[in-house]
């Protein structure tokens, strides 16, 4: 029986200094968004859950920030014998506890969480509408060299080797080249 920490923020440039946990056997942390469930370290830390584990959050929009995936991750450790506890709210669940309070009110903060996500995105959007009416906004610089992406095909490379020599996406190199050849035409 262990203590199983999670922490995340959404970007490098957060601390995970205020989600401070009793202490763990390990602490999974990472840094980034909670939108989706395709998280490296949230992964290895339901690989390792076992029966009559905790795994501890300090609230619930660390864990997740779609309902969805709150409740399946939830599930998973609870499927597993393990427990989850979430500091914050005070909440705790384990598969034997059916309390229907506990469960409306991980239900309720898991859709406030995907709402107040929605609302950062929405405003997100509109400031960049903004700031590009205002001519303020040209869009993040561009990582690829095209050219040399170009090059490296004209050489004969295929789009794995490409990818691999520039250290980028090989669905990167495909946009790049699709472009190339539609600006050609």
């Amino acid at each position: 029986m262990a203590l199983l920490g999670y922490r995340r923020v959404s970007t490098v440039d957060q601390s995970l200094a205020r989600q401070e946990l009793p202490e763990c056997l390990h602490v999974y942390e990472e840094k980034l968004t909670g939108a989706n469930r395709d998280r490296p370290q949230l992964a290895l830390l339901l690989q390792h859950v076992r029966v009559g584990d905790t795994v501890v959050v300090y609230s619930i929009d660390r864990l997740a920030r779609d309902l969805r995936d709150l409740q399946n991750i939830v599930s998973e450790v609870l499927d597993k014998g393990g427990r989850v506890e979430f500091i914050k709210e005070n909440l705790t669940f384990t598969a034997d506890d059916n309390d229907p309070y506990s469960r409306l009110q991980l239900s309720l903060m898991g859709a406030f969480a995907e709402f107040e996500r929605a609302i950062i995105l929405e405003r997100q959007r509109e400031g960049i509408a903004k700031a590009k009416a205002d001519g303020r906004y040209t869009g993040r610089k561009a990582t690829i060299d095209v050219a040399e992406v170009a090059r490296l095909r004209n050489e004969g490379l295929g789009a794995s080797a490409i990818a691999k020599r520039l250290g980028i996406g090989r669905a990167s190199v495909y946009r790049v080249l699709q472009g190339y050849v539609h600006s050609d035409t």
